[in-house]
């Protein structure tokens, strides 16, 4: 018997991008690029997570280890706050003096893909925020001299601003100069955070703003391929999302966030050297019936192919000869053909759509019952296996031609375009 020819076609890379732009911006606005990538690691198959990219700048450029150690990452954007006056002694009202309200909590972008209408939920949250407070007078000088720089700058807010108020919390260190303090605290809830100024200080400034943020992004393992646009804005001054209250006004209304994210998917199929041509063969082997007489009750065959995934996608068949939904074998002299019964079992970590496991699931010319199969995380060359079949009583007939070979070409397709 001529062996059935099986060929094996796949996708092999999946290439995502998907970017979320935010909203319409003002004159006075400010961009800001940030980058994420997905990429399957088969190191760690179950993080499917994706992997900021984004250049750090800003604070945790300057101190990498005390942002290694929490996990935070900064960008610095050239926003400046000047105050409008005086910031008094003891003030009374925590808005005229300084402090800080960021868009702390978790804000859904919907983002949608442009080629199939697909749309997905981003969250984002600002998590950190910082810059470098500037006099114009030293702060030795404001609180009466006779005390050491360092001790000054203290005395002149009651504690070193390196010591966040609550809620803000401690993240590392500060830096001081003469006339300059750089800070960085955490910001874990959307609630303002105090410095109550104990001497008047006439002017001050912050030279720049430095934020770090979190993602929450949908999982890349079930999104289609496609570019995917969404709009988000921060309104920056007194009473907004950046707020850093009434005296410190900001040189800029709004900030813009250009989120790229790109994810790289793999689905990618392994078939050891020679598994394309498959050979139907008895139960015990042609010889068996040879010695016995006894007709073989099927032809089968099973393929071992292996398999590196991390996006879903569906499979169907393409048949030099046709039976049906299925595809069938031929005698070349005749023409008679038999149809070939294919089915697939994937290793576990994928399932279906009703999320059930597959075993022999049929493979049909049509794709039924084989629309969509998904990773519950990155597999990484996991084993699997195609079933090849001609049933009993189209055995019979094909021994009853006395026909010596059937052969034909079966092309099994993994489509990632799901």
């Amino acid at each position: 018997m001529k062996p059935l020819s099986v060929a094996v076609r796949s996708v092999v890379s999946v290439l995502l991008f998907a970017s979320l732009v935010a909203g319409p911006t003002t004159a006075s606005a400010l961009t800001q690029d940030i980058s994420a990538r997905f990429r399957p690691d088969p190191a760690k198959p179950t993080e499917n997570k994706f992997t900021n990219t984004t250049p750090v700048s800003g604070y945790c450029a300057q101190f990498p280890r005390e942002c290694e150690l929490t996990d935070m990452f900064s960008i610095r954007m050239p926003v400046t706050f000047q105050s409008s006056g005086a910031i008094e002694a003891n003030h009374g009202d925590s808005r005229q003096g300084a402090t800080f309200k960021v868009p702390a909590n978790w804000r859904p972008v919907t983002v949608t893909n442009s080629s199939t209408g697909e749309s997905e939920v981003v969250e984002v949250r600002v998590s950190g925020i910082g810059s470098q407070y500037q006099l114009n007078v030293s702060p030795v000088t404001l609180v009466g001299g006779g005390v050491s720089l360092s001790t000054a700058h203290s005395m002149l807010w009651g504690s070193a601003w390196v010591y966040a108020p609550a809620p803000c919390r401690y993240s590392g260190v500060g830096y001081l100069s003469t006339f300059a303090f750089q800070f960085f605290w955490k910001t874990p809830q959307e609630s303002a955070c105090s410095k109550l100024a104990r001497y008047r200080i006439p002017d001050l400034k912050y030279n720049y703003l430095d934020f770090a943020y979190e993602l929450r992004t949908p999982n890349p393992l079930k999104m289609s391929s496609g570019r995917y646009a969404g709009l988000l804005s921060y309104s920056v001054g007194p009473g907004q999302d950046f707020d850093m209250g009434d005296v410190m006004i900001p040189n800029d209304s709004t900030i813009t966030l250009n989120f790229n994210l790109e994810v790289q998917h793999t689905l990618k199929i392994e078939v050891p050297p020679g598994g394309n041509r498959v050979d139907l063969v008895p139960q015990e082997g042609w010889q068996a019936w040879l010695n016995s007489g006894r007709k073989p009750t099927r032809l089968f065959r099973d393929q071992r192919f292996h398999i590196s995934a991390s996006s879903r996608f569906k499979m169907a068949l393409e048949c030099q000869y046709v039976s049906g939904n299925t595809c069938a074998v031929a005698e070349t002299d005749t023409g008679h053909a038999v149809p070939v019964n294919v089915a697939v079992s994937l290793p576990d970590g994928l399932t279906d759509a009703a999320g059930q496991p597959v075993s022999r699931r049929p493979l049909l010319r049509d794709g039924s019952g084989t629309e969509l199969f998904q990773p519950g995380f990155y597999l990484d060359r996991r084993p699997g296996m195609l079933h090849f079949e001609v049933a009993r009583p189209h055995v019979e007939a094909m021994l009853d031609t006395g026909a010596k070979a059937y052969s034909g070409n079966v092309t099994v397709i993994w489509d990632s375009e799901v």
